[in-house]
């Protein structure tokens, strides 16, 4: 009985995973929001850059969220009004997929 409720649980798990997964890429390409992000927002978050380093597993999905709520409230807002907005999508896609509590999370920084 026990082996069948931890079957069915972490079916469901994998469900809601997969179903997370789709609704990111819905919003937008990781695969392209990765090399955005290391195009445009590396130069700044890194070790040595002007900014505090960043990658996506610094944050948690719901975090990411809140910060492309609020990005009028960035320091880094300028850079940010010149990405399209299918840009800013294809990001979001990256570092929310890959964010600390996701299914699949970035290997390294």
């Amino acid at each position: 009985m026990l082996k069948r409720i931890g079957s069915v649980l972490i079916i469901l798990f994998f469900v809601f995973a997969a179903i997370g997964i789709v609704m990111a890429a819905d919003k937008g390409n990781a695969r392209k929001g990765k090399y955005l992000f290391r195009k445009n927002c590396r130069t700044c978050h890194c070790e040595d850059g002007s900014a505090k380093p960043l990658s996506p597993i610094d944050k948690t999905q719901a975090q990411w969220d809140e910060v492309f709520k609020s990005i009028d409230k960035l320091s880094c807002t300028k850079e940010w009004a010149k990405l399209s907005e299918k840009d800013r999508n294809d990001m979001y896609a990256h570092l929310w997929g890959h964010a600390f509590d996701s299914p699949s999370p970035a290997k390294c920084k």
